[in-house]
Order: C-alpha cells, then structure tokens, then sequence
C-alpha cells in the first residue's frame, strides 16, 4: 500500500465502525464465558438477574434491565467497543480491499473475547478457540479463491499444524507455564499468521512471547507477582499475532 486514499480512509473508517459495534456485544459473552473451568456459563447477573431473558442470551449489550437504571456488568463496553475499532480499523490499514479483509474483520471480535475471557479468569473455553480455527481456515479457503488476495491456504493449514504442535511441546515440558488451551488457541493463532507466510509466524509468535514477557517482568518489579505466578498468556499470543498480521499484511 503506497499511501492512503480516500476509499482507503473510507474502508479505515467502516471497519472500525464495524470493529466498534461488534465490540458492544463483547462484554455480556466475556462475562458469562468467566467462570471457573468446572462451573456452567453465567446465566445471572451480579445482583441474581436472569441474563436474556429465559434462556440466558449470548447476545445482546451487557446491562440489565432488571437493575436499576439498567445497570451494566461485566468488562467496560466503551472500553472494549473502541479497542475492537481500532483493531479492526488497523487491520483494514494494513490489508487494503484485499479479499481476506473480511476475514480478519470477522476474526477480529472473536480474538478480543477471547482475550478479555482469559485476562478475567484466565481460561480459553473450547468453544471459542476450536470454533477459531475452524473459521480461520474455513474463511481463509474462500478468500483464497477470491481475486487479488495476496495470501497461500495451504501456508495458513501448516502454519496452524506447526504452531499447535510447537505450542503442545511447550505443553509437554512446562504444563504449569503453558496452559492446553494455549495449545488450542495456537491452531487458529497459526492459520491467520501462516497465510501470509513462515516469516509471519515466526514474528507473531516471537512478539507473543515477548509482549508476555514483558508484562510479566512488570509485574515482578511492581511487586505484583512472584517469579513463578501465574498469568493469562492468551492475549499476548493474540496481541503478538495482531501485531505479525499488521506487518504480513502491509508487507503483502
């Protein structure tokens, strides 16, 4: 991409849009997804109220209407609404009109949930990183056939066999420091890294690890944790493989 346009400030714009209302319906998901491995989703609101009505919705923004003033739970909706935005606005930045655009913007939401999930309770459920990988790979196969895409399925298929296995290695020596949902977040990790290349996962990957790092070193100078505590190491891989997608896609 030479430089913007105003059709590209236009897409800019209505991913963002997009990334902004996806991301109000993040919060009620992110808060009934927060529980303890061996307790059921959350069907009630903090103060015991049916969440959606009888069946407990999935969608639908986090407020309750039998609260007073419709009181809101969970993480911060404005919070997550703007960071949605801007994730999806950069990846449209970054990707232009190509065809594989619509996969990262649907993606996108679905890392941001997993991600504030795993900060609150530290837990990937199942049913969002498989239903990931599945998508990734489902959805990268039809962009592939699109014209003007600028990616390689069967990159995205390996990509996502070698990251998981490489992640469930990990597993396998150091259980404690790499959690089995890790593993499964790495398959979807490693198809949207792979389509644009073995560089690109390596970079994802590294900048994962780094960003983890980082912030745990952060914590044990701020005397907030201790060299062998543990912390939710999903949103870094998602923030590092935010941060290699950004740069394949602009690279492509």
């Amino acid at each position: 991409m030479s430089g913007l346009q105003p059709y590209d400030l236009l897409l800019i714009a209505g991913a963002a849009l997009w990334g902004g209302v996806a991301g109000l319906f993040v919060p009620r998901a992110a808060y009934r997804f927060s529980v303890a491995p061996e307790e059921p989703w959350a069907t009630r609101c903090p103060e015991g109220h049916l969440i959606g009505g009888r069946g407990g919705g999935w969608i639908g923004p986090a407020r309750c209407p039998d609260c007073g003033g419709g009181r809101a739970y969970g993480p911060s909706s404005p919070l997550v609404s703007v960071t949605t935005a801007l994730v999806c606005g950069a990846l449209a930045a970054a990707t232009g009109t190509r065809p594989e655009l619509a996969v990262w913007l649907l993606l996108a939401p679905l890392g941001v949930l997993l991600a504030v999930v795993d900060f609150r309770v530290q837990r990937l459920p199942d049913v969002l990183t498989l239903p990931l990988a599945g998508a990734a790979l489902a959805l990268l196969a039809g962009a592939a056939v699109a014209p003007e895409h600028a990616g390689n399925w069967p990159t995205a298929l390996y990509g996502a066999l070698a990251l998981g296995a490489g992640y469930f290695v990990l597993f396998l020596v150091n259980p404690t420091g790499m959690g089995f949902g890790d593993v499964k977040l790495a398959l979807g990790l490693g198809a949207v890294l792979g389509w644009y290349g073995w560089g690109t996962v390596l970079l994802g990957t590294f900048a994962g690890f780094l960003f983890g790092g980082l912030y745990g070193m952060a914590l044990v100078v701020a005397r907030r944790a201790g060299r062998k505590t543990s912390i939710p190491f999903g949103p870094f891989l998602i923030a590092g493989a935010f941060t290699g997608l950004l740069i394949g896609a602009y690279a492509a």
